[in-house]
């Protein structure tokens, strides 16, 4: 499955992006991004896009006893990060249902698109493991950032 994202440039795109420093942890024998790390910075931009709507991971178990599990990733390596790079990690909101959301994300070093990904995330009620519905006041807030 090929996700390609088309550059970010509008302020209505309703783009929610963090900046990543590259690691030596974040790298192969080669300096270069091990692939599995791109997704490891999407969630990770994911995790701050909730709670720029306010809701954290531990807020939304306490309170609600809910989480949100990946369901599907797909990603597209098109340029390798490096060790010491500054790069922007963003998503845009596909589709937001009761139960799922779906992002595009990607990848950037300034302009230069690194990596491209599509990922499907699910809301479950942790104690058993099953969907369930995203509770109305954390619907609501992500709508707004939709």
């Amino acid at each position: 499955m090929q996700c390609k994202i088309p550059a970010m440039t509008s302020a209505a795109s309703h783009a929610f992006t963090i900046p990543v420093r590259v690691y030596y942890e974040d790298t192969d024998a080669g300096g270069i991004v091990y692939y599995a790390n791109y997704l490891r910075f999407f969630e990770r931009c994911r995790t701050e896009w909730m709670r720029s709507a306010g809701y954290g991971q531990a807020q939304l178990l306490s309170e609600h006893g809910i989480g949100f599990v990946a369901r599907k990733a797909a990603c597209d390596y098109l340029k390798p990060a490096r060790l010491d790079d500054e790069i922007t990690i963003g998503l845009e909101v596909e589709r937001l249902t009761r139960v799922r959301v779906i992002f595009r994300q990607w990848a950037r070093r300034g302009d230069e698109l690194l990596a491209t990904g599509q990922v499907e995330i699910a809301c479950v009620d942790l104690a058993t493991m099953s969907p369930t519905p995203i509770p109305d006041s954390l619907l609501a807030a992500l709508e707004t950032l939709k």
